[in-house]
């Protein structure tokens, strides 16, 4: 059973910053690829940064320049390193993952089949 379990969101005001964290769980599970996507209410889930096994990044043109994507030495965790926030940020944040290898990373959201349940940001103005 693969979990995936975010933590780190909360209430900013613009122009602050936050680190969001993504635990993976699994005895035996190995991400090829996995990524941050964020909903905000009204809207579609939207990709907002990814990384390749091969250690490639992705990122939204929204959010370049301002958030980091990259992991611990284990790989099990995942970070967001979010500066320079907006209101439009807000949304929910969610980490996926998927087992199957890219060379390069994705921000589709059907490429991915593990979800965690979400984490919360809020960039107040």
């Amino acid at each position: 059973q693969v979990q995936l379990v975010e933590s780190g969101g909360g209430s900013v005001q613009a122009g602050g910053s936050l680190r969001l964290s993504c635990a993976v769980s699994a005895s035996t599970f190995s991400w090829g690829y996995i990524g941050w996507f964020r909903q905000a209410p009204g809207k579609e889930r939207e990709g907002v940064a990814s990384l390749s096994r091969g250690g490639w990044p992705a990122y939204a043109d929204s959010v370049k320049g301002r958030f980091t994507i990259s992991t611990d030495n284990t790989k099990n965790t995942l970070y967001l390193q979010m500066n320079s926030l907006k209101p439009e940020d807000t949304a929910m944040y969610y980490c996926a993952a998927d087992s199957r290898w890219k060379l390069l990373p994705t921000l589709v959201a059907s490429d991915f089949n593990y979800w965690g349940q979400g984490t919360q940001v809020t960039v107040s103005a």
